[in-house]
């Protein structure tokens, strides 16, 4: 007996309450856009800059002993990571990032010499042969790239599905992908998660997952279309939307089952990255049916493309026609 998340035969009306989703979406845009301007996000070191310290030790590294050791200096965000080079088995490495202390662009170096005794008293054979900073000039300039990353895969969304569909397609998956993004940012602003370079890769990866989603909705409404020549586009997104159901659906639960896992079990490091993605699989799924298909309905589609794509399949097929 095989598991069915989702009837294979579905007929739910996903445009009953189409006002309502609508709605809620865009007072949750509204609102998100809000808190970012009024609460800001907690930007990482990457962001805010800092100093990063490598370390070497002839012991296994204890991450949770560094981190115990460096909290009585109340040095703010504080990043340990181990470090593992497949090329050394035998080498005990961890970088630890501290953030920039305020009024200063860099960790002074009497607060190194603290961090370096602290970390000494835990493992006495630690040797620390890089110490780095990032001062906020170099934060500045990863901010805009981040930005600028964000935007422009957007935009490349934006021309992808205008050349493969037809503009309205176009504009439905983008304001699918804005509605994700936004709404990440929003939350990432009302929980103060930290804000770090881990989280603009994570945005990125929301948006190839909701894309992924709409297209393969947009594919079968484009097949339905092709069809059904003379039914509403109401109905035929309805249907669209139904016989791919149960594939969004088991591809969303297992993917959300995986992020679960690391989410639980992964640790602090990338628990960020993690939260982002099991948020994004929420609201990509979400945003290809109701925000994506409900613009798409409300620009309607021409059916004469579909028309002329179906005469050269014909002619296609039969040469001497």
């Amino acid at each position: 007996m095989r598991l069915k998340l989702v009837p294979s035969e579905s007929h739910w009306d996903f445009f009953k309450h189409t006002k309502v989703t609508l709605g809620a979406s865009a007072i949750a845009c509204l609102v998100s856009i809000v808190l970012f301007f009024t609460m800001g996000l907690n930007f990482g070191i990457d962001f805010k800059g800092g100093t990063t310290i490598r370390t070497d030790s002839e012991v296994a590294v204890d991450v949770g002993a560094y981190r115990d050791a460096l909290t009585p200096l109340n040095l703010g965000d504080v990043t340990i990571t181990e470090i593992f080079d497949p090329t050394q088995p035998e080498l005990h490495a961890s970088q630890i990032r501290i953030q920039a202390q305020e009024g200063a662009e860099a960790v002074s170096i009497d607060v190194l010499a603290q961090v370096k005794d602290a970390l000494l008293a835990v493992d006495n054979t630690l040797t620390f042969p890089e110490v780095t900073s990032v001062g906020p000039k170099v934060s500045g300039e990863l901010v805009q790239t981040a930005v600028l990353a964000v935007v422009a895969a957007i935009a490349a969304v934006l021309f992808y599905i205008w050349l493969r569909f037809e503009w309205q397609f176009s504009v439905g998956a983008v304001a699918a992908l804005v509605h994700d993004v936004v709404l990440t940012i929003g939350v990432f602003s009302i929980l103060q998660i930290k804000f770090d370079l881990a989280i603009i890769a994570a945005l990125l990866t929301i948006v190839g997952y909701s894309l992924n989603d709409t297209v393969v909705v947009f594919d079968r409404v484009r097949e339905n279309l092709r069809r059904y020549k003379t039914k509403p586009l109401r109905e035929v997104l309805n249907l669209s939307i139904n016989e791919t159901l149960s594939r969004t659906v088991m591809t969303s639960v297992t993917t959300l089952l995986a992020l679960i896992a690391l989410f639980v079990l992964g640790g602090d490091v990338i628990r960020g990255f993690v939260f982002a993605m099991i948020w994004g699989v929420l609201v990509g799924t979400y945003s290809s049916v109701f925000v994506a298909s409900a613009i798409l309905l409300r620009l309607d589609v021409k059916r004469d493309w579909s028309k002329k794509d179906s005469e050269a399949g014909t002619q296609f097929a039969n040469p001497d026609a």
